[in-house]
Formats: structure tokens, sequence, C-alpha cells
């Protein structure tokens, strides 16, 4: 029963290298979703592995001994140490499991061999889940099921060779079958969310904190950050298009990080935040962001969400939002937004001593610069805005210019005097980084404020798209009377990048043969496909649940009408037809056969005829094995069609009636 799964010593039979390519094929394209974030040997030895066991498969060789085996087993152990620097812990086990998928396959021996096969695969199914849950994601997910169960139904159909369109459409059947309670499951239980995040310093994006200096090169990225929605007839002001990230009070040199506060609550600055302008209520629906923090407008209130992972957002008092818990799946909230505010002590206090510190020791030509522009009569009791509009004007003036290229600034401690001083090219990190030393300085109280400025209008959907290229940086400095105020110096030095915001995202490669911005136009319907999936199905779960509990119902309801009558139509009809003719068979056999027990199968019937009848039985054996290919043996002509049974079945009742009756 078993020995089909390409014994090693023997020539495989062509339903064995049918079956075993199949598997192959389905365990590529299940293993191909888990590569791009592999490491180059992966897929490669993933590749070559699979490719050598199809050619074994097809020539009929032994498989490789226990020694190969092992050989490739720690050369994969010994690339994913070098490559990953340990054998536990996420990437290596992802690594791990991938390679060891594959090498499974060069052990397909027994019937154990291929169940457990098939069940890392499903394992591997359930793991992109832990990456992505995106309507791509699920669908590559159910089509990798519906081959793995083709897979398995073939491994349970031991005799003759059952097309692969019937096996495929035995376990689509059982798909459509599982979909009701499988819905019911996945609304009432919770959910296992994404928390394999990527990595890349190099590109844009949030983070919480800002290695100044360290990046040579930054690349933009277009994924969506979140999608804000105004009511109709409304638009972003420029002004309200910052949005707040992670606020960076602390700096060591090379560093900027969140200020870890070294007065106490009572004596540091608080929120003391003052709205005017207009009012606008808005929808938003934000991204992953993987910190502790949602980057909403600046001056947001209001915040209404039933979306557990936000119950407990706050805003702290330097005006950014915060989480208990990392964002690790897409939320919606309803909120407003101010277009005019102030916020920040306007008396100083004790606490804004912390936004003074410099790290001893660097940067000793931009202390000096402030030393000398302090000593200067205009000056010398010039308040923070003044300041800071001096510096702006040098900004203008310099020959500072925006750059994504700027190159790596070297030694940390003359980081920010080589670019002020020597390069004068960088991004808005660099320039709004220099811009909170310089008025530290001139002990003016700055900080590094960082979110993502600007967005993008997609008519088609009446959203306002944040990407992840709308990363930006800026400063706040404080000013008596008045607060905190926003200076962002990449005004001075490229004002088209608050005014239009970065380059366009351009459609992914496999798109841009398109003509026109046809793919750009799909690759933003697929986003908003993509937002509705987010909405509609990732959030169908408490505390929304109550609401869409008939909408999914519903759907389980006709999926599961729809996998009952694909099952009544396909291989139940024909079960019923033979219980209906063996029936009728088995009641004509009986009076040739006399009383007693009757055969339960065709196989049966034939002995007892031959033992009773001798020779005289052959045609009606023949007519019995005949059926036994029917019931067990759907790849014959004619098998599994109801003309074909009722020819039989005249053929058997003429043998029948041609047999003497039982002596009395």
């Amino acid at each position: 029963m078993v020995s089909r799964w390409l014994p090693s010593r023997r020539a495989a039979a062509p339903r064995e290298v049918r079956d075993t390519l199949f598997l192959l094929a389905v365990l590529g394209f299940t293993v191909a979703p888990h590569l791009p974030g592999q490491p180059l040997w992966t897929g490669g030895l993933v590749l070559a592995v699979l490719l050598w066991r199809a050619q074994l498969a097809l020539r009929g060789a032994a498989l490789p001994g226990r020694g190969l085996l092992l050989g490739l087993l720690l050369l994969a152990l010994g690339l994913s140490l070098w490559t990953h620097g340990s054998l536990v812990g996420r990437a290596a086990g992802h690594t791990l499991l991938v390679v060891l998928v594959a090498l499974k396959t060069l052990e397909l021996r027994a019937r154990r061999d291929a169940l457990v096969v098939f069940f890392l695969g499903f394992f591997l199914v359930l793991a992109q889940f832990l990456g992505s849950q995106s309507p791509g994601t699920a669908l590559a997910a159910a089509l990798s099921v519906w081959g793995l169960l083709t897979a398995l139904v073939l491994a349970s159909l031991p005799a003759g060779k059952p097309p692969l369109r019937e096996a495929a459409g035995l376990a689509g059947r059982l798909l459509l079958l599982a979909l009701p309670p499988m819905l019911l499951l996945f609304a009432l239980l919770p959910r296992p969310q994404p928390f394999w995040p990527g990595s890349g310093s190099a590109r844009t994006g949030l983070s919480d904190s800002l290695a100044w200096g360290d990046v040579g090169q930054l690349a933009l990225d277009p994924q969506p950050v979140l999608r804000l929605r105004l009511a109709p007839g409304q638009t972003l002001p420029p002004e309200a298009r910052y949005f707040r990230g992670p606020v960076l009070g602390q700096f060591d040199g090379s560093r900027w990080t969140v200020l870890q506060a070294s007065f106490p609550e009572a004596l540091r600055p608080a929120l003391n935040l003052r709205l005017s302008g207009q009012a606008l209520d808005y929808e938003l629906h934000v991204e992953a962001t993987r910190l502790p923090v949602l980057p909403l407008p600046e001056a947001s209130d209001g915040v209404f969400t039933r979306a557990p992972e936000l119950a407990e957002a706050r805003r702290e008092d330097d005006l950014h939002w915060s989480l208990a818990e990392p964002l690790r799946r897409r939320a919606s909230l309803q909120a407003r937004l101010w277009t005019q505010f102030q916020h920040g002590p306007v008396e100083l206090v004790v606490g804004l001593q912390d936004f003074l510190e410099l790290p001893p020791g660097h940067n000793p030509r931009l202390l000096d610069l402030a030393a000398r522009m302090r000593r200067e009569p205009r000056w010398q009791q010039a308040d923070a805005r003044s300041l800071a509009a001096g510096l702006m004007q040098q900004l203008r003036e310099g020959g500072y210019v925006y750059t994504l290229s700027p190159g790596a600034m070297g030694d940390p401690r003359s980081a920010i005097d080589r670019f002020w001083f020597e390069r004068k090219a960088g991004f808005c990190e660099h320039y709004a980084a220099a811009f909170v030393v310089l008025m530290r300085a001139f002990d003016v109280p700055a900080r590094l404020v960082t979110g993502y400025q600007g967005a993008d209008w997609d008519a088609a959907e009446g959203v306002w798209i944040v990407r992840q290229r709308h990363a930006h940086a800026w400063a706040e400095i404080w000013q008596p009377g008045e607060g905190w105020l926003r200076i962002d110096p990449t005004q001075a030095v490229a004002p088209a990048r608050l005014q239009q915001g970065p380059p366009p995202a351009e459609p992914a490669a496999w798109l841009r043969w398109l003509p026109g911005d046809m793919g750009a136009r799909w690759q933003q319907g697929w986003q908003a496909f993509e937002l509705g999936w987010h909405e509609q199905v990732l959030q169908a779960g408490p505390p929304g649940f109550g609401a869409r509990l008939p909408s999914l119902m519903g759907a389980g309801l006709l999926l599961g009408g729809l996998g009952l009558a694909a099952w009544r139509w396909g291989r139940p009809r024909r079960a019923e037809a033979w219980t209906a003719c063996w029936t009728r068979l088995r009641r004509e056999a009986g009076r040739v056969l006399g009383p007693g027990p009757q055969p339960a199968s065709p196989r049966a019937l034939a002995a007892a005829l031959r033992a009773q009848h001798g020779a005289k039985a052959d045609e009606a054996v023949a007519a019995l094995e005949a059926l036994e290919r029917w019931r067990w043996r759907p790849q014959e002509a004619g098998a599994g069609q109801a003309p074909a049974l009722q020819a039989l079945a005249r053929r058997l009742r003429t043998a029948l009636r041609a047999l003497p009756p039982p002596a009395s």
C-alpha cells in the first residue's frame, strides 16, 4: 500500500511519478512565499533539492542514503549558523523550517514519510500568516491547502490511477464543507497577529530612535501607513499634514532616543494644549507600526475606537499618542483634528533643562559657531524665535541641498560638524537634528520630533494616504509666553518636499510594463481592496463582531450550501447509484445461491458463485469483476458513469439467469 512513494530499489510506476511530481510542485508553491525574506542560499538549496527529487522520480533512481542526507542537514545547519549567528530564534528557525521541508522529500520511502511532508506543508501555510495577513497571503494559503489536500486524497486511493481532476474535486468539496465552521471559529476565536516585522535602517519609516549619520543612502518606501477620510467637501490643509510619532529628546552623540526625564513629574513641562482654528472630524485606518505609538495628526482630540489594540491609547505631555503595546495589526478610529494649536508651558519650568543637554566633546565647531553668534550684538538678547529665524536664513543662503544619498558622516564626535560646514547635503533627519543641537547650544530648549509629513490624495477612494516615504523629522523649540514651536528646517532647504511631498510612489516592478498609468491605477485598486479586506475580515471579531455577525453567518450558510451542492453533484451521486444497483443485484444473486448470508461485495459474490457452480459461473464472475473495477478504479473507461453501470448490471443479470437454481 505504501510502496508507491518511490521505493529506492525499483523503477517508479507512472502513477508514482505523477503523484510525487505533483506533491513536489505543491511544496514548491507553498515554500515560495517564504523565500523573499530568506538568505539567497536558502532559495538555491530548496530549488536544488526539489529539482533533484523530481529527477530521481522521473528516472526511478534510488533515494540518497543516510550519510548524504546527514551531510545536507549539517550543511544547512552550518549555513544557517553562519547567516544568523545562531540556530535558535525567529530568523534561524524560519530558515531551518523551509530547508527541512525540502530535505524531507528525499526520505519519501513510506506512508509515514509522506504524512510528515503533508503536515509540514500545512505548518508552512500557517506560518505565512505570522508575517502577513493580506488577501494575497490568504489566496496563496488557500491554493496551497487545496494542493496539499489533493495530494493527501491521492495517497488515500491506493488502487488504480485516479485522475488528478477527481482528487482535486474531492479536496475542493471537502474545503467547501469546512468553510462554515471555519468562518464561525474565525469570528469567535482570537486570531494570530503578524509579529515577524521586516527591518532595514536605510528605508523611510517610523522608529523609536534615530541613529544620526549612520545611514548614507535613504530609500523611499511606498507602503501605506494610514488612510484618513474627512467628511465630503472638506480637505486637509497643509499645516495639518504633520502626523506625530515619537519625540526624541536625548542625544548621546550618535543616537537620538526618547528622553528619560531627570526631574519629578510635577517639574516637567506639561501638555497645556490650546486648540483653535477649524475643527475637522476624520476617520483613520492605521497599519501595524510595531511601535507603541499612534501616528495621529498633531492636534487630534476626541479619539473613539472599538479596536482593542487602541483601547488604552493616550496623549502624552509631549503631544504624541502612546499605546500600551506595540501596534501589530491594522486598526481603525474616529477623531477630530484642529488646524491651529499651541502646547507646552508658557513660563519657564525646571524640567526644560533636560532639553538643553548635549554630549561633551562632540561637534566643537558647531558649539563655537553658537558662541560666536551669541557674542554678536544682534543675537545677544534674541529670543528663541529670532535665533531660529537666523539659522533658517543660513540654511537658505548657505548652499545647503536636500538629498537622499548624502553618504555616511563618519566619526560621531564630529559628524554634525562635517555635515554643517563641509557636506551641506542631507535629508530631513540631518537638518532637524543639527538644528536642535545648535538651538541647545544657544541655551534654548529644543527636541527632535519624528513622524510623517504630507499625504497623497486618492480621489477614487476619497482618502488621504500617508506612506512610509512620508516619514519626516522636524524640530520643536521652547519660546516663553508661547510654549513649544514647530520649526521645520527642511522648509528652508527644500520647500517642495513639504508642499508637494516626496516623489510619487512607483508601481511594483512587474506592473511597470503596462501602458500609461495602468500599473499605478491597478496598484491603487489593489490597495483599496486590501483596506476593505482588513476592515471587513481581519477586524470582524469582537468587539465589532455583533454588528457583522449576520453577514458572517449568511456567508457561512451560503458557502456551506455550495459545499453540500458540490458534494451531491460529485461522488455522493455516484455512490447512491452504486448502492441502488448493488441492492437489486444481490437480491437476484440470492435466488442463485439460495438461503443464507449474502456476500457483501462483488468479489465475495464471485467467490461464492465459483465455489457453487464452478466453470459455469465464469461469465457472472467476469461481470462481477468488471463491477468491482467500476466501483474502485475510476480511471477505467466508463467508470463512474450511469450507462456503464446499467450495462454491467444487465450483463450480470443475464449471466445469473443462465445458472441453475440451488438444489433443494
